[in-house]
């Protein structure tokens, strides 16, 4: 199986008071936050198709399971609840909804990205490239190429394919740490990091994971200073009396045994067969413009040198000049700076 991704950006390194609310209005603030519905199937979903996905405020779960009537059990094509009534089989609720899959690898793999196109779920060769992306909370997605159904887009937030009859899960072997980041400038954040002044955030993002186990549809509430801050695990939302944020829930990488450095790079490699990735950076009125060199420009870097270098390490960072300037290209946080002037633009991979 040969497949190439394309990252959507939004990552962050700043942390500590940051959370916390400033004059501003959110990019998030229409969102509607109102929470009605808790406990009950979406019935959009039941009947084959909820166009909110992961933004949902019912739940995305055989109503049948619910009741502990699911006439299919195991073969059921809906989701059924962890440790409800309904029959338990492989969960496959968006990483937001749901705390672990119900069933657990025994083979000695770490995780395992599996398809089902209506006959069983069937492992992903080299998935361990699609967990790697999966691991960056700016990924929203990726597409994989050659696979008996053709080129497969994989969307990370609502955990399913994008136009075609598949479903997508992921299994673990229970083990894994999960990471939760808020949005914050067009950045994501880790919760607990240190600040620029050294502070430590508030919270811990394991204080988080172990609310979320407990209770996936619920919430977890801090203080910083005076303000009360509220998680809604349903929603991905932080919110609080002047903002609202968008939080996202991504594990720890874990190398599989067998797929060192080496092999993944060599891995993203094959898999991108058949596909050209382009770096490009955001101008003037949010217009996007390749990386070119030669022909008349003045850019030391190529769009395909940009490549190569991230394929050596999706979050490692390369300098470049342009007329001179000397120029730093963040792949963790997908951002261009300018290293005389400090500004910065916007970077993506497509």
């Amino acid at each position: 199986m040969a497949a190439a991704q394309q990252s959507d950006s939004e990552c962050s390194s700043t942390s500590g008071s940051d959370l916390s609310d400033s004059s501003h209005s959110d990019e998030d603030s229409d969102v509607d936050v109102s929470c009605q519905s808790q406990g009950k199937p979406c019935k959009y979903y039941n009947k084959g198709h909820c166009e909110d996905g992961s933004r949902c405020l019912y739940l995305h779960v055989c109503e049948y399971a619910l009741k502990g009537n699911c006439r299919y059990g195991s073969s059921c094509k809906l989701n059924h609840p962890t440790g409800g009534k309904g029959s338990s089989h492989g969960s496959n609720l968006p990483s937001n909804q749901s705390a672990k899959a119900d069933i657990k690898l025994t083979n000695g793999q770490l995780y395992q990205w599996q398809l089902n196109d209506g006959k069983g779920w069937k492992d992903i060769d080299q998935d361990h490239i699609i967990e790697a992306q999966y691991c960056l909370p700016h990924t929203k997605s990726i597409k994989i190429y050659n696979t008996p159904y053709g080129a497969v887009s994989i969307d990370f937030n609502r955990m399913r394919v994008y136009g075609k009859s598949l479903r997508v899960r992921r299994l673990d072997d229970g083990n894994t740490v999960w990471i939760w980041y808020c949005s914050l400038s067009r950045k994501w954040r880790k919760y607990g990091d240190k600040d620029s002044k050294g502070n430590t955030g508030p919270v811990k993002s394991s204080d988080i994971e172990k609310k979320f186990q407990s209770n996936p549809s619920g919430s977890f509430n801090f203080n910083i200073g005076s303000d009360t801050f509220e998680i809604r695990f349903r929603e991905m939302r932080q919110l609080s009396k002047k903002r609202k944020r968008r939080v996202t829930r991504r594990p720890v990488y874990r190398q599989q045994a067998g797929t060192g450095v080496s092999q993944v790079g060599s891995a993203l490699q094959n898999m991108s067969l058949g596909t050209t990735h382009k770096w490009q950076y955001e101008g003037h009125g949010g217009k996007w413009h390749e990386f070119k060199q030669g022909s008349g420009t003045t850019c030391s870097v190529s769009s395909d040198d940009i490549e190569r270098k991230y394929q050596q390490n999706h979050l490692g960072s390369m300098n470049f000049k342009v007329k001179g300037q000397l120029y730093k290209l963040d792949f963790g946080a997908m951002i261009q700076t300018n290293l005389s002037t400090n500004k910065k633009r916007n970077i993506r991979r497509v």
